[in-house]
């Protein structure tokens, strides 16, 4: 059974469908759901490992419709989600001539899908893009509510644009196929939506003794957990599309996350790993600036700890290093860092008057 999350945005609303096989059934809704229509051609963006499990599945099911789609099958990993890639798009989008009313189709996880919004957003000035998550951070997050872009060497998603999808087709399934570090870096966004907007979805994980490993999880609960994320993201978005209050809160844990994640240059931290440390650290400030109890730090950081995520600095990362690379985060105006800091399970709020020497401290703490 297929569940359809609306996302109301006006003229750019669309459906996340969440259900077993929506890969297959994926031109059933676009028929249903979306007004593409398979008259131009189309390109599916994946990689090599995505693309060897399920790319025959999403293209044949598409071709069968009538679509004429041809992949472009990029590298894997962060360290390659940059503008050069994004031209790999572009040069393959040339070469099939895709025109204004072509669709690009993302088939991946988070960075496989922000260069293809990316490269949709700007590729003859917009045309449509639709995402087929296959990683549970890309299913919770990175797939829903328009973000894309790229990195760039002292800062992650520092070039982008909005670009909402027109579609999101969820098949929980292929998470069979996912990496156990990956699932668990996925599951440091579902703690986010428990910790700063749902807290039901924090005492339902709460309850589960496991969320290290899909094969842990009761399928039940797998299916809770990527409705009540989706819907929490979804909550948030159709407030502030374009991230002019509200939405920043979703940004929890990723201030000092993103920090982290490009000091180790893309490749010592995951995305959920340096989010997982971030959150820890702010909590520490909520705590230590009153705006948190330590009973709700604890229970977060039990969370963490069940999902088998790092809490802790790796000790060699100069911290004075980190502070500089807060002061680059996209979050930054009039040059004071914007931090999310908790301030009851369910709720947090924008704090901009954080001081360096409380964030030190907190860091120097984490580290020791």
């Amino acid at each position: 059974m297929t569940t359809l999350i609306p996302v109301p945005l006006g003229e750019y609303s669309y459906s996340i469908a969440i259900g077993a096989n929506t890969r297959q059934q994926l031109p059933t809704l676009l028929a249903e759901h979306t007004l593409l229509t398979p008259d131009a051609p189309a390109l599916i963006v994946s990689n090599p490992q995505i693309w060897r499990h399920y790319g025959a599945d999403v293209q044949n099911a598409l071709v069968k419709s009538g679509w004429q789609v041809t992949p472009c099958i990029l590298p894997a990993g962060e360290r390659y989600k940059t503008l050069r890639s994004v031209e790999k798009i572009y040069d393959a989008a040339l070469g099939q001539r895709l025109e204004r009313n072509s669709t690009l189709f993302a088939l991946g996880g988070g960075v496989i899908g922000d260069m293809t919004g990316f490269a949709a957003a700007t590729w003859l000035r917009g045309i449509a893009v639709v995402q087929i998550p296959t990683s549970l951070l890309a299913m919770v997050d990175a797939a829903i509510g328009g973000k894309t872009g790229v990195n760039h060497p002292q800062g992650k998603n520092l070039i982008g644009a909005f670009h909402q999808p027109r579609l999101v087709a969820i098949d929980p399934e292929v998470l069979a196929t996912l990496p156990t570090r990956e699932f668990r870096a996925g599951m440091a966004e579902v703690i986010k939506y428990g910790v700063i907007w749902d807290a039901t979805l924090f005492n339902l994980l709460s309850q589960l003794p496991r969320l290290d490993r899909m094969s842990a999880l009761p399928s039940e609960s797998l299916i809770q957990i990527l409705q009540r994320s989706c819907q929490a993201k979804v909550d948030v978005v159709s407030k502030d599309e374009r991230e002019a209050g509200l939405r920043a809160i979703l940004n929890y844990g990723h201030t000092i996350g993103h920090a982290l994640e490009s000091m180790g240059n893309y490749r010592l931290l995951n995305h959920g790993e340096a989010v997982a440390i971030g959150m820890i650290a702010a909590g520490e400030l909520a705590v230590a600036l009153g705006y948190w109890s330590v009973e709700d730090a604890a229970a977060q950081r039990a969370l963490i700890l069940k999902a088998k995520l790092p809490t802790t600095i790796p000790p060699h990362f100069d911290i004075e290093g980190l502070l500089a690379r807060l002061k680059h985060d996209k979050k930054v105006q009039a040059q004071k860092v914007r931090f999310v800091l908790p301030t009851a399970i369910g709720h947090g709020e924008i704090v901009d008057h954080v001081p360096t020497e409380l964030i030190r401290e907190i860091l120097q703490r984490l580290q020791a």
